[in-house]
């Protein structure tokens, strides 16, 4: 027994059988007995579970901005190409490596910082298919190909959120000021119609006044005989004046209030009432 060897071969895992130090056979896991007087022997295990690879490339985009690309490949030995991956690659993550930078340099070049990041799954695919078609000579599967990341140079990405930041404090503004333009202009209805209305109301209320003081000269007239209505209309202007001048006096909440005296602080009301006669003796003749 001291002659035969007892190799141990694992789940996953295959083992290259050497004969007088030529490949013989792919060993399956289990126990084999090699007889050594025979010139047999084990030259290495290859294991066929899913391996990851991350690759980081630093390329150059069309608009000439430094990025790293960051893909994740992985992969797996081909049990019946076993002898293939085994004896025909020294390094298989560097030779992937090599496949994943040739075909990010080529690709990403063509295309500006934007489509780089839109297009990333073509990036991917890109370098799946390349590697799928390279690594299949040598014994291996290429199972999946992402591009997990995609990083600007520090200096891009600050200038690239300065960038953002600055359109959003400007969309914020003129957000701001449609809003206050908006107000001003509500304000401004609301003032304009406010001072409309009050308007109407004093129009008003001087015609109510006028006509009151009209009927009154004219009953006045009519019922004392001997005066005329500039007699009566005169009379009720002093008696209107002082009233006021008492209004004036008994609210007010200064202590001193100035009031121009004369002839000429009563004219405007005088004309209106004159007017107001003119035209209701005018109408009653008619």
């Amino acid at each position: 027994m001291g002659n035969v060897f007892c190799a141990q071969v694992d789940q996953s895992t295959v083992a290259i059988k050497e004969t007088w130090g030529k490949f013989d056979e792919i060993l399956e896991p289990g126990c084999h007995f090699l007889p050594c007087c025979l010139g047999q022997s084990i030259a290495g295990y290859l294991s066929l579970r899913v391996q990851q690879l991350d690759v980081r490339c630093e390329t150059k985009t069309k608009d000439n901005v430094f990025v790293t690309v960051v893909a994740s490949i992985q992969y797996r030995a081909l049990a019946d190409k076993a002898s293939d991956a085994y004896y025909k690659l020294s390094n298989t993550r560097a030779q992937i490596q090599a496949y994943v930078f040739d075909v990010i340099r080529a690709s990403v070049p063509k295309l500006d910082l934007d489509s780089t990041f839109e297009q990333k799954n073509d990036i991917a695919k890109a370098v799946e298919d390349e590697l799928e078609k390279a690594m299949s000579l040598y014994g291996y599967e290429i199972v999946q190909t992402l591009i997990v990341d995609i990083e600007p140079d520090e200096h891009v990405k600050r200038a690239m959120n300065e960038i953002n930041a600055a359109a959003r404090m400007r969309a914020a503004a003129n957000e701001k000021a449609e809003a206050e333009k908006i107000l001003q202009i509500k304000r401004a209805e609301g003032e304009a119609e406010s001072k409309y209305l009050a308007g109407v109301g004093i129009a008003r209320q001087r015609q109510a006044i006028v006509d009151g003081l009209r009927d009154s000269v004219l009953a006045f007239s009519s019922n004392v005989p001997g005066t005329s209505s500039k007699d009566v209309m005169d009379m009720v202007l002093i008696t209107q004046y002082f009233d006021t001048m008492k209004e004036i006096g008994a609210s007010s909440k200064s202590s001193s209030v100035f009031i121009p005296h004369g002839p000429g602080a009563v004219k405007d009301i005088a004309s209106q009432i004159r007017e107001g006669l003119l035209q209701g003796e005018a109408g009653s003749h008619h």
